[in-house]
């Protein structure tokens, strides 16, 4: 089975439109490659996968239309790849800016200074908790 008609089976198959599919295909593979590659590069890493599979599968695309005598306009082309990587590109600017640490501001926090504070510490550790 050819590209081409994997690509049409999954059309029929979901009842997506061509766009809508490129727009899934390229969060798909990048939130899988991400979860697989959690490390400093990861999010990077993610983009790139999908543009490589963004411009493989247009080159396939595009080797199916030449083999069947009806190419399409490189602009269709272009307008697959800038669904597919629209989001993914989102991702890699905002993402690692979506789990960092944000410093405890809570006033209400107590402060462990004093020695008296935590019953493990100074004279009272060697009693149990329910005497300190």
């Amino acid at each position: 089975m050819d590209f081409f008609a994997l690509k049409l089976m999954i059309i029929d198959a979901t009842g997506l439109a061509k766009d809508a599919l490129h727009v899934h295909i390229g969060l798909a593979a990048f939130i899988l490659t991400r979860l697989v590659w959690r490390g400093r590069w990861g999010w990077l890493a993610a983009w790139v996968v999908v543009l490589i599979g963004a411009t493989t599968g247009e080159w396939l695309d595009a080797r199916a239309e030449i083999a069947r005598g009806a190419p399409a306009p490189d602009a269709t082309h272009w307008h697959d790849i800038w669904n597919t990587m629209l989001w993914p590109s989102v991702l890699l600017l905002v993402g690692p800016w979506l789990h960092r640490s944000v410093p405890n501001t809570d006033a209400a926090a107590p402060a462990a200074t004093d020695e008296t504070a935590d019953p493990l510490s100074g004279e009272n550790r060697e009693q149990p908790l329910e005497q300190a």
